[in-house]
């Protein structure tokens, strides 16, 4: 565990929404809403009013009928993503992305030659204003947790230090919310025991938080309570998986137009998986339903895979294990994400699951597109069909 306060968590503000704002002065002080039929995002001057990510388009509309609603630019957060972190970089080289807004740097080793941690984080702050023209929100621990924590705490547009000698003082009064793993279940389990705050779950014992929780969470859960995090920024550390997703709003969804959407995201994935020179070995199926409930089913193959027939053929039947849900429920969004990822060429040939037409398939479409652009080729199916929106990936798995 580090002596100081060495750490920075760096987040942007409200990301995609500053970016609308920044790109178009008429926005600028005005609540923006990314996306339509589901909200991707809002700037503070909508969530002021109540919009919040992940809500339906109609209820943000109804919450703040003023707002500005525009179309994700997937291109555009991309390329200001790879701007900071290019700032970033330039900090420090110590830089461990968490997604494409955020990031932890350690600048423990720069004291001499770039000032206190606090000087370097301003500084850092000026230089995204100055040269990307976007707000962001930076934190100061001795400890990553901390330091996402107090970033989080100083949103919007803030900096916030917090010394080794009051850390306690920080966290243990703050909502259990705050603790990195608790989501809307493990809240409500601790409410239900009276654990309203950081500083009641620490003063339980660990095997108590463990039995309570389970043990992996309650372990990790009450690790962080008592300030202990001694994860070091990782520098290797890169994505262990891809995903897509696609926002339906509230209508309903027959199981053509479902069937349509999965394979839309499949051929994306598919297509970015052997870009990369990459195969997988799970397939893990998000589903968002009407009620904003989430559920996820998973299945993992034998041999790993790039070919896009046989992920479909997955995907296609944990889709069909949730047909029974979405009919009663309704669906809002669908996603999917491959995991257990490897390099290609160091896993053994996979068995002729579809034949060897699927693999051929895949290499002429994957050629044509390369030479002719992405929207060249595609499934008859797909023609004239919205093909929905990737979420950009952190500039070094691009």
């Amino acid at each position: 565990m580090r002596g100081e306060a060495t750490v920075l968590h760096a987040d942007l503000d409200a990301f995609y929404a500053s970016v609308e704002q920044r790109d178009a002065p008429a926005l600028q002080a005005r609540p923006v809403i990314v996306g339509g039929g589901v909200v991707l995002a809002a700037s503070y001057e909508a969530k002021a009013r109540g919009v919040r990510t992940a809500m339906g388009g109609r209820q943000a509309r109804d919450l703040c009928p003023d707002a500005v609603v525009v179309p994700p630019r997937m291109d555009a957060y991309s390329a200001a993503s790879r701007d900071v972190f290019a700032i970033f970089r330039d900090t420090t080289p110590l830089v461990e992305g968490l997604s494409i807004d955020e990031a932890f740097l350690e600048v423990g080793g720069l004291r001499r030659i770039a000032g206190t941690p606090e000087q370097v984080a301003a500084r850092l702050r000026e230089r995204v204003r100055a040269e990307v023209g976007l707000a962001i929100s930076v934190g100061v621990a001795r400890t990553k947790f901390l330091a996402k924590v107090a970033s989080a705490v100083s949103k919007p547009d803030g900096l916030l230090v917090v010394e080794p000698d009051r850390e306690e003082e920080f966290l243990l009064p703050l909502p259990v919310e705050r603790l990195w793993g608790v989501g809307a279940v493990t809240a409500e389990k601790l409410h239900r025991l009276g654990i309203h705050t950081v500083g009641q779950l620490a003063e339980l014992e660990a095997a108590t938080a463990e039995r309570l929780l389970g043990r992996a969470t309650g372990a990790h859960l009450h690790a962080l309570a008592r300030l202990r995090d001694p994860r070091p920024v990782d520098t290797t550390r890169r994505r262990g998986s891809i995903g897509s997703q696609r926002a339906l709003g509230n209508r309903p969804r027959s199981v053509d137009e479902l069937d349509l959407i999965l394979t839309q995201i499949m051929d994306r994935l598919a297509r970015r998986l052997r870009d990369k020179e990459r195969v997988c070995r799970t397939l893990v199926l998000r589903l968002r339903y009407g009620d904003y409930a989430k559920a996820t089913r998973s299945r993992s193959l034998r041999i790993a895979t790039d070919r896009t027939a046989v992920l479909l053929a997955v995907a296609r039947g944990l889709l069909a294990a949730s047909q029974p849900e979405i009919a009663q429920r309704g669906i809002t969004l669908i996603g999917v994400s491959l995991s257990q990822l490897a390099r290609a060429d160091s896993v053994p040939p996979e068995l002729p699951i579809d034949g060897d037409d699927g693999l051929r398939l895949d290499t002429v479409l994957d050629a044509v597109r390369d030479r002719f652009g992405t929207a060249s080729v595609g499934r008859a199916a797909q023609l004239g069909r919205d093909p929905g929106w990737s979420t950009p990936l952190l500039p070094e798995h691009e």
